[in-house]
């Protein structure tokens, strides 16, 4: 399996998984949305706590330039710390919701 198809199936895996544990309070859904064309992946937040309505991404992935580009990431564990336990090595995550100056500070790839 070449590298792309590898971190696409492994980033679906992780984004499933991550689905299973919705926010235990409101009625709020866990959404995932993949897609391969345009090689963009989210975990998604929907429905009502209360009388707010709640629609936010949680996370969302980009393959880019044969690296994973971590758009945003709202969970405490990290989705980067999975998807290096997945085999994924420090040099092909960009941490994108940095600001490009400052990704240099961190231990992944700047772009």
């Amino acid at each position: 399996m070449d590298k792309l198809a590898t971190y696409q199936k492994l980033i679906k895996e992780i984004l499933l998984e991550d689905k299973k544990f919705p926010p235990s309070h409101g009625d709020i859904e866990a959404m995932v949305v993949f897609d391969d064309e345009r090689q963009s992946y989210q975990l998604m937040y929907i429905g009502w706590d209360r009388q707010r309505r709640v629609h936010s991404a949680i996370i969302h992935i980009r393959l880019r330039n044969d690296k994973i580009w971590i758009e945003w990431d709202g969970t405490q564990e990290g989705v980067a710390s999975k998807l290096m336990a997945g085999g994924v090595p420090k040099e092909d995550i960009v941490l994108a919701f940095y600001p490009e100056k400052k990704r240099h500070y961190t231990e992944f790839a700047v772009a």
